[in-house]
């Protein structure tokens, strides 16, 4: 072991999407698949300039759910070299636009597991199947709820390389098996994150030795909730929510990422 949420969509266009629009290589596109019947809208992204398959990054949104926001995440997987794919965890592209709508729809997957881990195969099937990640690994990274639907996806023991949660919760009701995890884990976490408090954190810890699972823990002084996400200081002010932009956090985790997606794929 090495130890060293968001806006309504809207706003969140303004924030990353004229950004993602004038990426120089990031090739976009929506994709619609489903799961037992419900239509799921994802977006794919990958460097047109580039040949041949390459590896593939799974990538899971917050709470509010599919937004510029993860698919900005999915542009800059891609101009690193990566097959993107941002997935829909709630069907439809559905959008929550208040912290208790949000709130609502995260509760409806991560209490029912099979459905959590059901839309995230679904998801994993498509990009698997798809040509430019052919036989090749993939990865798994999520924000806030879709950290922890990635480590999830991790106990369950799913053919992954990595899997890496920013500001995601620890907690589960699922803990890791011995033998189980395949991924290697990477977890970005804000020190002075209310919502990650000390005894999850500890218990995290003790179910991944308990697992003979190694990790990597990130701890960033200083960091709040949400420290990825530009909009979080104004859900904070308009909601009075404890989360906030941390600009060194968020460049410093995304740079340890890609070295650790370049190193491991």
């Amino acid at each position: 072991m090495r130890n060293l949420h968001a806006l309504p969509a809207l706003a969140l266009f303004l924030l990353f999407g004229a950004a993602a629009a004038e990426s120089p290589t990031a090739h976009g596109e929506q994709v619609v698949y489903e799961h037992n019947g419900v239509e799921l809208t994802g977006y794919l992204a990958y460097d047109a300039t580039l040949e041949g398959p390459r590896p593939g990054v799974i990538v899971v949104h917050e709470w509010w759910g599919h937004d510029e926001h993860v698919r900005r995440r999915a542009d800059m997987l891609a101009e690193s070299g990566y097959v993107a794919l941002a997935l829909d965890m709630y069907g439809s592209g559905k959008l929550a636009e208040h912290p208790s709508e949000a709130r609502e729809f995260a509760t409806a997957v991560r209490t029912n597991r099979d459905l959590m881990l059901g839309r995230f195969e679904a998801a994993e099937a498509l990009l698997r199947g798809h040509e430019l990640t052919a036989a090749q690994p993939l990865a798994a990274i999520g924000y806030c709820f879709g950290g922890s639907v990635v480590l999830e996806a991790a106990r369950a023991g799913k053919d992954l390389a990595m899997v890496a949660s920013f500001h995601g919760a620890l907690n589960t009701s699922h803990p890791a098996q011995p033998d189980t995890v395949q991924a290697d884990i990477l977890v970005f976490n804000g020190a002075e994150d209310p919502l990650v408090p000390a005894d999850q954190i500890a218990a995290f810890r003790e179910e991944m030795a308990e697992a003979g699972v190694l990790y990597t823990f990130v701890d960033f002084a200083g960091a709040t909730h949400s420290f990825t996400n530009p909009g979080a200081d104004a859900i904070a002010e308009e909601f009075g929510m404890p989360v906030g932009y941390d600009e060194r956090a968020d460049r410093d985790s995304w740079n340890w990422l890609i070295a650790y997606l370049n190193d491991r794929l």
